[in-house]
């Protein structure tokens, strides 16, 4: 009998996976799914595409749909600090035990010489979780793309598609319409889709898709409609009609991420999930989404935002611009290699007075170097520090009561840099990726 695996054991087992790559098709994640007697088929779910707030949404989703009394699942990525992160049921993460078991089971079912990659295995063991603990809807939150991703397995009852920018464009496609048919992959026949694009070239093709696919059409700025004032949050909805609602995550972008979630809440409850204003407005309040405008600290504020690209990139500096006051901003940034480096620099590195340029302990990361190469074009004092936790030091070194630092660049940054804040609540996994 071979000794169970041990959550170290089993998550690194996880992560030796990623050297498989990125390979988009729903066929691996089928043949998984079909070895552990299909778990998924019957059950209820809503699938979130796009390139900016797509956690933010199934957040507000979820927490109204939980303080309404339901059980609900949430997968997302990625984790911030420990892999556990990705799965949870009303706000409480996947237990290590559990992770372990399920990493376990999978691994017994994939074949040697044709394994998964790390996003199809932890698909399938959320899609086996949730229909295992029951959950009555589970928010699957789309990896990379949405066609081929393999999320796409599911046949969901609302399918939400956030605004569309640049991303992933190696993988997705070079234009914004190539990347925006990739997120339509999502819609389904016959099943609502509500889409928070912007520009109105993607928000056609998405009408026109379900046009095709005779899926409802639901527009963030047409149908449903939103405004913002001191007293809070407006929503005009298909039917619903609510004032002075009150934001748990701040930024003013949340507002229109706030107004999907109740477009979808909305629609959810024409299919038997019934949830009345008071939790509506509890579960606005309530949620709780780290490492999205999470001020971390007061003289100085210290805020982190993960910023990953440059419409995230843009949208932070908007909000530092509107909602804060400050004497001088120092500002702490860690990007992937992969990511337009350049252009989110463009947004945010102009609003600072001094720039740290870093890196967190990920092999994805871009060297200091190259950021501070593509930073000096905006001609901010700044320098280099390897090391994010020393990075970390130095900006609070450097900063008085009345000034403001800013950690962004990456979720993976951010995530480094929480356990440095809050080392109890934001405890590491301590594995090797």
């Amino acid at each position: 009998m071979t000794e169970k695996m041990t959550y170290k054991d089993a998550v690194n087992y996880l992560y030796s996976l990623q050297k498989f790559g990125i390979k988009f098709g729903l066929s691996k994640t089928s043949n998984i799914l079909e070895a552990l007697g299909n778990p998924h088929r019957d059950q209820k779910y809503v699938h979130i595409a796009g390139s900016n707030g797509k956690g933010s949404v199934a957040a507000f989703l979820a927490s109204m749909l939980a303080e309404a009394g339901f059980k609900v699942g949430v997968y997302t990525s990625p984790h911030l600090v420990r892999f556990t992160e990705r799965f949870r049921i009303n706000g409480t993460e996947m237990s290590r035990d559990t992770s372990a078991d399920l990493i376990e089971e999978l691994k017994q079912v994939t074949a040697k010489e044709e394994p998964p990659t790390f996003f199809e295995a932890t698909t399938a063991m959320a899609l086996t979780w949730f229909a295992r603990e029951k959950t009555d809807l589970a928010i699957m939150e789309v990896g990379m793309g949405g066609r081929l991703d393999a999320t796409n397995i599911i046949h969901p009852l609302v399918s939400a598609i956030t605004n569309i920018s640049l991303e992933h464009q190696f993988y997705l496609g070079k234009t914004l319409m190539d990347i925006a048919m990739e997120k339509a992959g999502i819609i389904k026949r016959g099943v609502d889709l509500v889409t928070g694009a912007v520009k109105p070239q993607v928000a056609r093709a998405f009408k026109t898709q379900c046009e095709e696919r005779q899926a409802p059409f639901w527009r963030i700025g047409g149908h449903i409609r939103y405004r913002t004032t001191a007293s809070g949050l407006h929503y005009y909805g298909i039917e619903r009609r609510l004032n002075g609602l009150d934001l748990g995550l701040r930024g003013y972008f949340q507002a229109r991420n706030a107004t999907m979630a109740l477009a979808v809440a909305e629609l959810l409850e024409r299919k038997g999930f019934p949830v009345s204003e008071r939790p509506l407005r509890a579960g606005l309040k309530n949620v709780s989404w780290p490492g999205r405008m999470q001020a971390v600290s007061h003289e100085p504020t210290i805020l982190l935002d993960g910023a990953h690209n440059p419409e995230a990139a843009r949208a932070l500096a908007a909000a530092i611009r509107r909602d804060f006051q400050y004497d001088r901003l120092i500002l702490v940034i860690g990007v992937m290699d992969d990511k337009d480096i350049s252009d989110i620099l463009r947004w945010i590195a102009p609003l600072a007075d001094y720039i740290i340029y870093t890196r967190p302990d990920y092999h994805r990361a871009a060297t200091p170097e190259r950021l501070m190469a593509e930073g000096t074009k905006f001609k901010r004092p700044g320098e280099i520090r390897q090391d994010l936790f020393s990075a970390l030091d130095r900006a609070r070194e450097l900063a008085d009561p009345t000034d403001m630092v800013v950690v962004c660049g990456s979720l993976f940054t951010v995530g480094a840099a929480l356990p440095y804040f809050d080392p109890e609540r934001y405890e590491k996994d301590e594995l090797g990726e």
